[in-house]
């Protein structure tokens, strides 16, 4: 539950405002939708990594929960990663608010849900869902009732707090859904946009071609210098204290036998 929780978190509180809804006579949309999703001033922020860390904290400190901890921040970043995929990208980094893009494929929010559904599953974007659902696929067992009665059902408080008030059958479907909401989702929309309104296929890099899309523009030298310096760092902070947890491992085991 918190690694869907924190593959959603992104754009859990910003996608709706981007796209805009109409109440009423009250529309309602950023007059900046790429800015406002992606950029600072706006909420890109919750596409870094940093965003990530904060929330995972205050998991672990408030609500005491490791796991929920982890497994949100593994959710997070993975959906932040992702995201560099496409051609506006995210402030990874942030506060640093240079935007990490690929560019593989085209970031169309700005046009509305469905022309940026249409283009996300004409490019290779959906290509790169699609690998994901493969993936599923050919891990089916993580889906059956003993692998979550074992394994997911032991690893989470949350499940046998909510079996308190709904049936394990309930908490199954509830496990499995977001699984098959996306394979779901991935075969509506493409069904939708080629067999319904017929938009043309594009896997070319930052394809597809044919829409609006929006981009960040390409990181310079020094830009380039300082996300490396800063992988750099974190590789270093990695092995630094792997390597001090290693000695004081060995120091304990040997403390143990000379104990013994």
């Amino acid at each position: 539950m918190p690694l869907l929780l924190g593959s959603y978190a992104p754009d859990m509180m910003s996608k709706w405002f981007v796209y805009g809804i109409h109440i009423g006579g009250w529309d309602l949309k950023a007059s900046d939708p790429v800015q406002f999703h992606r950029g600072w001033p706006g909420v890109g922020f919750t596409h870094s990594l940093l965003y990530g860390v904060v929330i995972a904290f205050l998991f672990w400190r408030v609500l005491g929960s490791r796991t929920w901890a982890i497994s949100f921040l593994i959710g997070q970043w993975a959906h932040a990663i992702t995201d560099t995929g496409d051609t506006v990208g995210t402030m990874l980094f942030f506060p640093w608010t240079i935007h990490i893009h690929f560019g593989a494929w085209a970031y169309a929010g700005q046009t509305g849900r469905t022309t940026d559904a249409a283009a996300y599953f004409s490019g290779p974007g959906a290509v790169w869902d699609l690998v994901w659902i493969v993936l599923g696929i050919y891990s089916w067992r993580v889906l059956t009732r003993s692998y979550f009665e074992q394994h997911v059902f032991t690893a989470d408080a949350f499940w046998s707090k909510a079996n308190r008030f709904i049936p394990v059958a309930a908490l199954l479907v509830m496990y499995r859904v977001a699984f098959f909401y996306g394979t779901s989702r991935w075969i509506a929309w493409s069904l939708w946009a080629h067999v319904v309104h017929h938009y043309p296929y594009d896997l070319s890099w930052g394809g597809p071609h044919w829409v609006n899309a929006a981009h960040s523009p390409p990181l310079t030298w020094p830009q380039l210098a300082g996300v490396f310096g800063i992988l750099a760092g974190v590789a270093a902070i990695f092995f630094v204290s792997r390597l001090e947890f290693g000695k004081r491992s060995w120091a304990a085991i040997r403390a143990k036998l000379k104990l013994a």
